[in-house]
């Protein structure tokens, strides 16, 4: 089966700004949520993949085939949500969702309809009389309506409420059912990368310098105390060190090989903590490529 997306060395160049080169990919039934601060480069990426920016070198490619703007049909396999929610403002909601469906063969009326009532959407209000958090909802019934093989999401859920948020994240989990969807989103909303994302990808100044499973993650990343006399010992795997006299909490990026060490240097009262995806993604923001090397 083809991957759901492909860039190979993609570069794109703004003044005082530079993407890449970025090499990635997603198979679908996957989410890859794309992680970093605000400048990154994540809507960079998104807008180069979806065909509103141009890369100054590289390709992209979306289940197989090249995302040229001269030959359209491979955004028929496209469900976009960006950062900005644009319609035809004068329109009420209906409206936009009866333009949009003309450009779709595989739209569904049905489908649209159902995905109102389940967020609560006014459709009989003018667009620009929708508040944040409903233009956000409409954005993701003209994404969905047409069944995308693969959804990208930048930011879709920044500047709305938790119980909005909530409401999102449930219906992106019911499209992922089938299988074999994929979604790739960006996010600098940490609590989101921990219910939805399979993979995530670290990015910053243009670059991704860490790609892994959450799971991974999760299995590997520990907070540790433990009591230790003496002075400078090089820990391994360790991305964060507190010390007061002989009492120490580190946090590892890998725990096993931090416990061995401690074993090793007569090291008491060692007890290991689970950590959360948000307390570890914090870590590996902070860090930056230091952490992904550790």
């Amino acid at each position: 089966m083809e991957k759901a997306f492909q860039y190979n060395d993609v570069i794109k160049t703004f003044p005082g700004f530079k993407l890449g080169p970025l090499n990635l990919e997603l198979e679908p039934g996957t989410v890859l949520g794309l992680v970093g601060p605000n400048g990154a480069g994540k809507t960079t990426s998104i807008q180069c993949l979806v065909g509103l920016l141009r890369p100054d070198s590289g390709e992209i490619r979306v289940f197989g085939r090249p995302n040229d703007l001269n030959k359209p049909e491979w955004k028929l396999d496209i469900g976009y949500v960006g950062d900005v929610h644009v319609f035809y403002e004068r329109w009420n909601g209906l409206q936009n969702l009866r333009f949009l469906s003309q450009f779709y063969p595989n739209w569904s009326d049905e489908k649209a309809t159902e995905l109102a009532k389940r967020f609560q959407l006014p459709l009989n209000k003018r667009a620009k009389d929708l508040s944040t958090g409903n233009r956000v909802k409409l954005s993701l019934v003209s994404a969905l309506a047409h069944s995308p093989n693969l959804l990208l999401l930048d930011e879709p859920t920044s500047g709305i409420d938790p119980v909005v948020r909530t409401e999102v994240l449930d219906v992106l989990f019911e499209v992922l059912e089938t299988g074999d969807r994929a979604i790739f989103y960006t996010t600098h909303i940490l609590p989101e990368i921990s219910r939805l994302a399979d993979d995530l990808a670290f990015i910053d100044e243009g670059q991704i310098w860490l790609r892994t499973p959450k799971e991974d993650l999760n299995e590997r990343w520990r907070k540790i105390t433990f009591r230790l006399a003496g002075e400078n010992v090089a820990f391994e795997s360790i991305v964060n060190h507190r010390k007061e006299g002989n009492d120490h909490q580190v946090i590892s990026s890998d725990f096993e090989i931090t416990l061995h060490q401690l074993q090793e240097l007569g090291a008491e009262n060692v007890q290991d903590m689970r950590m959360s995806i948000e307390e570890i993604a914090v870590q590996i923001l902070k860090g930056g490529k230091d952490v992904a090397s550790a």
